[in-house]
């Protein structure tokens, strides 16, 4: 998943309940598999991450799943039609991209564009590839539309953070960009590094590039993305793309309208400190951005930042949620659900 998919760290390992499956039937292959077989195993792998597959029963999932594995025929084809039956078209549209935060399904795919496809770094012009930045592997999140101009220009919380208005820089890069506007700095990476821009899926329309139609470029960017994300799955296939042609989605699986959580990296990083001080005090993790499913209907209906679904004692003690930021609709969801809610970290 690490070396094929570039997803390296754990705020993008999502679809971690499907590493299960993946382990028993790379154990029924006795640990060789064809690079076919190995691919088209890490696309149903992206489909279940995608989609939100092990986001309700788990364990009931994971038992159909692996119950698919001891039936004997092309499992790995059954596995992918069992999810098509679930889920419906498995082709990626660009409403998929419409998140916003960490927190967004659809976060961790951004990542892997950009570690396995052509992104460049736009201050440096090097690939931004899993494995070749050396001591600049760690990559940061830059706000492509700086925060500061779109809160001043009125735009919401949820557009500023738009998963459509993130790319992925390296730290020198993103500070020398700062807080200018892309009509300003655009210019300036294009003449430097032709095509660097072109290479984080940047429409270049440069009418695009004006804040005032900032939404349209969210908008054409997701159009980008979408093609992008299409494209890494049809080599994954390696030309089988019926897999990819449209099919009768069975039920609604609503991506845009889930409440996520962790809007930026310092709301993670303080998450990530209360975490911390609870473990030091012998006390249970807490699941960051914790995907809460309605157990009568198997949706997922909100994340929330930071979640003791079993209580700080797992128990003992209540479930306990930590929601910075978010609206009262996710808060009293997260009541009604029997969490105690913490709105911030002092009174936690």
């Amino acid at each position: 998943i690490s070396g094929n998919l570039g997803l390296d760290h754990d705020r993008v390992l999502f679809g971690r309940y499907a590493i299960p499956v993946m382990v028993r039937y790379i154990d029924k292959k006795n640990g060789q598999l064809s690079a076919e077989e190995r691919d088209k195993l890490l696309f149903w792998y992206l489909q279940a991450g995608m989609w939100g597959r092990f986001s309700g029963s788990t364990e009931s999932v994971i038992d159909q799943d692996l119950a698919v594995l001891e039936d004997g025929g092309n499992v790995l084809d059954n596995l992918i039609e069992q999810m098509r039956l679930w889920h419906g078209t498995l082709k990626v549209e660009p409403a998929h991209f419409s998140g916003w935060s960490l927190g967004a399904r659809f976060y961790p795919v951004l990542y892997m564009l950009t570690r396995i496809g052509e992104a460049k770094d736009w201050g440096l012009g090097i690939p931004l590839k899993h494995g070749l930045l050396g001591k600049m592997n760690k990559l940061e999140i830059h706000h492509i539309f700086p925060k500061a101009q779109l809160y001043k220009a009125r735009y919401s919380k949820s557009e500023v953070n738009a998963l459509a208005n993130f790319c992925f820089l390296t730290k020198e890069t993103n500070l020398n960009i700062s807080d200018r506007l892309p009509e300003e700095y655009f210019p300036e990476i294009e003449a430097k590094h032709p095509g660097a821009l072109a290479s984080q899926w940047i429409p270049m329309d440069k009418e695009l590039w004006k804040i005032k139609n900032y939404l349209d470029f969210l908008a054409a960017r997701r159009e980008l993305l979408a093609e992008a994300t299409n494209k890494v799955l049809e080599n994954l296939l390696h030309g089988d793309t019926s897999w990819l042609e449209e099919f009768e989605q069975p039920k609604k699986v609503s991506i845009t309208s889930i409440n996520v959580g962790i809007a930026d990296e310092s709301e993670e990083a303080l998450l990530l400190e209360l975490n911390d001080w609870v473990v030091v005090r012998s006390l249970a993790a807490g699941e960051l951005a914790y995907e809460y499913v309605n157990e009568e209907t198997g949706e997922q209906e909100a994340i929330f930042d930071l979640a003791w679904p079993s209580g700080l004692q797992p128990g003992l003690t209540q479930p306990v949620a930590v929601l910075l930021g978010e609206t009262p609709e996710v808060i009293a969801l997260a009541s009604k659900a029997g969490f105690r809610c913490f709105t911030d970290i002092e009174s936690f």
